[in-house]
């Protein structure tokens, strides 16, 4: 497949060839900004009669490229490449990074991105793993510093689609929720060994789930409970069928989305390792790397952007105190004004992106 395009401000005269995305940088508020045209084979990897992509759509994928604003010869992470839709997109930037590190928890996952990437030879490379460590896991590759480090949050649409994950409501299969099955504790064990006070503060704090009570209390009284569609019939029974987002006018929300989501995060500890991962790419990123993360619920989104603005900041003193005392030093800057979200286009290809936000910042 031919390397993306990047010209500034507007299209070339002559028509790309065939399947060849074009990449048209702009400038917004002084950072530069790339818009997509053309057609999107490269991005997507779908053919034209394909009734479905033939790997994971990446969410906001030139917007990501453009936050990190690849340097020539660049070295870049990403902790959470999936099937490689990411980093295809970075390594078809123009100018073109050196290398692209691939991690992911994911087996089977990472063997598709090396199948699908193997055409750039060492310039990707899979790295089994937790992003939350990304600074061991580079460096056991010779890797002490990269030029930008990209987050894309949760689950992909083939975990989702791919029996076996025990992620989705919408097939029957064994409750288990684990992003890397041959490790932690898979959800059926929550659901059948937590009190119900434990069940509450779960999905309370990992689901925003309103009815968390009732359905804890539900769920202690059915249990055992060992299959998705067992545990998504039961909210539904507990909740009537009903949720805040499913009154909305065009929404369609299925009642156990939130208790899912919950188990979700708790069993492949989703929040802790954000936390952690930010940590340490604010680490191995060098002076004027670049950070971009894509977040799909509210938890997420919020760690991100608290985690930037409290490194953009110039002091962490409580407001009340008359002078600076701890001579905190701002590590970042933000790269948007305001959060990106997928265009509508995106949106109307890519459903599963509608929830997507990205944010960015510059190390210092």
């Amino acid at each position: 497949m031919a390397q993306a395009t990047i010209h500034r401000e507007r299209m070339t005269a002559a028509p790309p060839p065939a399947g060849r995305p074009i990449l048209s940088v702009v400038w917004l508020a002084g950072w530069p900004s790339i818009r997509l045209a053309g057609p999107r084979m490269a991005m997507n990897e779908q053919a034209p009669d394909a009734g479905r992509p033939a790997y994971h759509l990446p969410a906001l994928a030139p917007e990501a490229v453009a936050a990190l604003a690849p340097r020539p010869g660049g070295v870049y992470l990403d902790g959470t490449a999936g099937e490689g839709g990411h980093s295809l997109a970075l390594l078809e930037a123009q100018p073109a990074p050196a290398r692209v590190i691939g991690i992911d928890l994911d087996a089977g996952a990472l063997d598709a991105a090396r199948r699908r990437l193997a055409r750039f030879g060492d310039r990707f490379l899979p790295v089994p793993g937790n992003y939350a460590e990304m600074g061991e896991l580079a460096a056991q590759w010779g890797v002490g510093a990269v030029d930008g480090a990209l987050l894309d949050l949760g689950f992909s649409s083939r975990q989702v689609d791919t029996p076996g994950y025990g992620l989705s409501f919408q097939t029957d299969e064994p409750l288990d929720m684990r992003y890397d099955r041959g490790s932690g504790r898979p959800a059926a064990e929550l659901v059948n060994n937590y009190g119900e006070r434990e069940l509450r503060e779960l999905l309370r704090r990992f689901g925003e789930e309103p009815q968390a009570a009732a359905i804890a209390r539900a769920i202690v009284n059915a249990r055992p409970l060992h299959t998705t569609a067992e545990l998504a019939a039961l909210v539904e029974r507990t909740t009537g069928g009903r949720t805040a987002e499913s009154r909305r006018p065009g929404r369609r929300i299925h009642p156990a989305t939130r208790t899912f989501q919950a188990l979700r995060i708790a069993v492949n500890g989703e929040l802790d390792n954000l936390e952690r991962g930010l940590a340490a790419a604010l680490t191995l990123l060098r002076p004027g790397g670049r950070l971009a993360v894509i977040s799909y619920h509210s938890l997420e989104d919020r760690i991100v952007k608290n985690f930037i603005a409290r490194e953009a900041a110039s002091c962490l003193c409580p407001p009340r105190l008359p002078a600076c005392v701890c001579g905190h030093t701002p590590r970042l800057r933000s790269v948007h004004r305001r959060v990106i979200r997928p265009a509508p286009d995106e949106q109307r290809r890519n459903p599963r992106s509608r929830s997507a936000k990205l944010r960015a910042a510059q190390r210092l």
